[in-house]
């Protein structure tokens, strides 16, 4: 076999990942747009995003171990059947509520396509770059989400039909990756018996007080981006000079871009100092971000995108690194979806409580407590990371 044959399934993988993952966040530009059009209220946007969340989340919880089962090949399949279905139905709604169920069908695919696609990735790589699966993992998956919203920001900015025509050539792209795979080989693979249960583990009670700070932080971490990829959109126009659905896609993936760049810059950082370095930019963005609205301040923006990013990077890195060192091959992948869990509830509790302090006090409001909330969670997750050093050096 030659070594281009060898890269072609472990190609076919990547691009079936980058597929997915730009579906995923591809509506998030077009936010203003769906307000506008449907008169929207800032909670009902949020709600649209959550929905996608509860998909993912419900996808980890009740099918994480769907890989295992029915190997890594039909479930990303049936993961990139379900992009195809949730971005058809995107581009054909005509309400909320029918967006909303488009979003969650994307959720869905979304969490059968990144557990399995990770497999995928190690299994497929040919052996000389085992090694190197994980980190190309965590940079493709990174690169998909920041394609999706910059991919549908500059579609949307020059189409006739902004809600209609963003949809179409990923729609396109995922049927050819769903092609692609169906001539794939899965070896066989000892197959573990289907169970739906819930599979949430804590590593040894040693570790617990170092868990939720990686935990907590995470959630800090996802919330943030998902603050700029829900919202943004839509209050930007108030604070910078340029607005519109391709300066919203720049905006959401200069945030993946950044804490790409960062997370490869570092790889050589301990997690714990990663981890510090990510909730001191964590609380510099959110001090940057409520100065702004406060001021209107249009540079500072700019300022707190670059922060979140940094802060989204160094932190889920340090976060991964540090559950990678109090877990063993036993309890990892159980441990791992406790972490994701938590991490994935900042996506939803904050980014609502956001859209509800806005409908009723307007988007600075909003913000501002978010602002605060985050960045008190990123203090205190500082200190206690901070005492449990000197505890430990005691």
């Amino acid at each position: 076999m030659t070594n281009s044959q060898s890269w072609r399934p472990f190609i076919m993988v990547s691009l079936a990942l980058i597929m997915g993952t730009i579906g995923t966040a591809l509506a998030s530009p077009l936010y203003p747009i769906y307000q506008e059009l449907w008169k929207l209220l800032p909670s009902q946007i949020t709600y649209i995003f959550v929905a996608y969340m509860f998909g993912c989340l419900a996808t980890l919880l009740f099918f994480g171990r769907a890989s295992n089962s029915f190997g890594f090949l039909k479930t990303l399949q049936a993961g990139m059947l379900f992009v195809i279905i949730g971005l058809a139905l995107s581009a054909v709604s005509q309400n909320a509520l029918m967006l909303s169920i488009a979003r969650f069908l994307i959720g869905i695919a979304s969490g059968l396509i990144s557990t399995s696609a990770m497999l995928g990735l190690i299994y497929t790589i040919p052996d000389s770059h085992k090694q190197n699966a994980p980190q190309l993992s965590s940079i493709i998956t990174v690169v998909g989400f920041g394609l999706g919203p910059l991919t549908g920001g500059i579609i949307a900015q020059f189409s006739s039909q902004p809600l209609f025509t963003p949809y179409l050539p990923i729609i396109a792209g995922a049927l050819l990756c769903l092609l692609g795979l169906g001539m794939l080989k899965a070896e066989p693979v000892q197959k573990q018996p289907f169970s739906a249960a819930p599979h949430l583990q804590l590593p040894e009670p040693k570790y617990h007080g170092l868990f939720h700070i990686a935990g907590w932080t995470a959630f800090g971490a996802f919330s943030a981006f998902s603050l700029f990829a829900s919202l943004a959109p839509s209050f930007i126009k108030d604070i910078i000079p340029w607005h519109g659905p391709l300066v919203s896609g720049i905006t959401i993936s200069s945030i993946l871009m950044v804490s790409a760049i960062v997370q490869f810059s570092a790889k050589k950082v301990s997690p714990r100092k990663a981890l510090n370095a990510g909730l001191i930019s964590l609380t510099l963005s959110c001090i940057l971000l409520a100065i702004c609205i406060a001021a209107h301040w249009s540079l500072l923006f700019f300022i707190s995108v670059v922060a979140a990013g940094m802060g989204h990077g160094l932190g889920l890195m340090g976060a991964f690194g540090m559950i990678h060192g109090m877990t063993n091959l036993d309890n990892r992948a159980a441990v791992m979806s406790t972490y994701l869990f938590i991490g994935y509830l900042g996506t939803i509790f904050p980014i609502i409580g956001v859209g509800i302090l806005s409908d009723h006090y307007g988007f600075s409001a909003g913000i501002l407590g978010f602002c605060l909330a985050i960045g008190l969670l990123s203090c205190v997750l500082l200190l206690c990371q901070r005492n449990m050093r000197t505890a430990l050096q005691h």
